[in-house]
C-alpha cells in the first residue's frame, strides 16, 4: 500500500463536542499526517544538508523526545555549533516533524544545532504549565550539557511558532531570571496571551472565522491550557510585569491572522521595556504560513529573514 493511500489527513473536528477520547484520536491521526511524506507537498522538503533524528532527553521526572537537526557539513574545523531551541505550534496538536523544512534549512545553512521540543501537548490532564516547563527544561539541559551536544552555550537562541512562540517567549523570560544570556528570540505568529482577554483584539474579530475558524480554536485552546485556578497572566508574556533585559526579538506577523495583534502588541511592550525588537508583517499571509511553503509563497521570504536574523545574532 502506498503512503498516499495509507496516510490521510483527518477532517477538522467539532471542537464544541470534543471529548478527551476524540481529542487523543484526532491528535494521533493529524500528527501522523503531518509527519508523513505525503504532507511534504504542503509542509516542504527538508534540506539534505541536515541530518534529522529523534532523541530522548532526560529531564527532571521524565524523558522527553526532541527532534535534532545537525548540519552534515558543519565546517569550522570541529568548532562547537551555535544552538537554536525551537518549539512547534498547535497547542493541543502538532509535532516537531511539521517544521522540518525550516529547521533543517537553518541547521544546514547557519550552520547550527537546531533542537525542536516535542513538548507535552495541552489536554484536560496536561495544562500549559507542562508545555512551558518542557520548553525551559530542554533549553537549560542543552546549555548545561553543551560539551555533550557539541554546542557553544554562549551562542544560543530560541525560536517558536504560534503556541510554540508562547513557550519560547516564556523561556526567554525564564532565561533572563536564571542569568542565561540568549542571543536572540524569534517569535512567528505568536500567541502571547491566554488570559480571558486573549480574543479582545481587532484582528481576532476580523479573522475569527476566515480564512479559518480561529476563534473557536483559540477558545478551545485556552480551555485546555488554563484550567480553573490557573494564573493565566503567569503564562501570558503580553501581561508580564517586566520585559526588560530580554534577548533581541524578531516577531514575524502574517496579517490575515486572528492573533496578528498579539504579535503587534507584544512588539510594542518589548520596545517600551527597552528590548530590541524587529517586527515584520507579511501582508495577506495566513496563520502558520511559515510551515506551509507549498501553498504560502511568503514562507520562503520569512524563512530567509529568520535565517539572516539568527546568522547575525549567533555569529562568533
Amino acid at each position: 500500500m502506498s503512503e498516499t493511500t495509507a496516510v490521510k489527513r483527518p477532517p477538522e473536528p467539532d471542537l464544541s463536542t470534543m471529548t478527551t477520547e476524540r481529542l487523543i484520536a484526532y491528535r494521533a491521526a493529524e500528527n501522523s499526517w503531518r509527519a508523513s511524506g505525503v504532507a511534504r507537498a504542503i509542509l516542504g522538503e527538508p534540506d539534505p544538508g541536515a541530518a534529522i533524528a529523534w532523541q530522548d532527553v532526560a529531564l527532571p521526572g521524565r524523558d522527553l523526545p526532541v527532534r535534532v537537526y545537525r548540519p552534515v557539513s558543519p565546517g569550522g574545523g570541529g568548532a562547537r555549533l551555535p544552538l537554536v531551541v525551537h518549539v512547534h505550534g498547535g497547542g493541543f496538536v502538532g509535532t516537531a516533524a511539521q517544521c522540518d523544512w525550516t529547521n533543517s534549512h537553518l541547521a544546514a545553512r547557519l550552520p547550527a544545532l537546531v533542537v525542536s521540543v516535542e513538548h507535552r501537548l495541552v489536554a484536560p490532564d496536561s495544562p500549559i504549565a507542562n508545555a512551558a516547563d518542557d520548553g525551559w527544561d530542554v533549553l537549560r539541559h542543552l546549555v548545561e550539557d553543551a560539551a555533550q551536544w557539541g554546542i557553544d552555550p554562549t551562542r544560543t537562541a530560541v525560536f517558536g511558532e504560534s503556541f510554540g512562540a508562547l513557550i519560547s517567549a516564556l523561556a526567554a523570560v525564564r532565561a533572563r531570571e536564571a542569568g542565561l544570556r540568549l542571543r536572540a528570540q524569534v517569535l512567528v505568529n505568536p500567541v502571547v496571551d491566554v488570559t480571558e482577554s486573549m480574543d479582545d483584539h481587532p484582528s481576532v474579530a476580523e479573522y475569527a472565522y476566515q480564512p479559518s475558524r480561529a476563534l473557536p480554536l483559540l477558545r478551545f485552546l485556552r480551555r485546555l491550557a488554563v484550567p480553573p485556578g490557573t494564573d493565566a497572566r503567569a503564562f501570558s508574556p503580553l501581561h508580564a510585569d517586566d520585559l526588560s533585559g530580554l534577548a533581541p526579538a524578531l516577531l514575524v506577523v502574517p496579517t490575515q491572522d486572528a492573533v496578528a495583534d498579539h504579535g503587534r502588541r507584544y512588539a510594542e511592550r518589548l520596545r517600551a521595556a527597552g528590548t530590541s525588537v524587529r517586527l515584520t508583517e507579511y501582508p495577506g499571509a495566513r496563520h502558520a504560513f511559515l510551515t506551509l511553503p507549498g501553498v504560502e509563497s511568503q514562507a520562503v521570504d520569512a524563512q530567509a529573514e529568520i535565517f539572516e536574523f539568527l546568522r547575525a545574532a549567533l555569529e562568533g
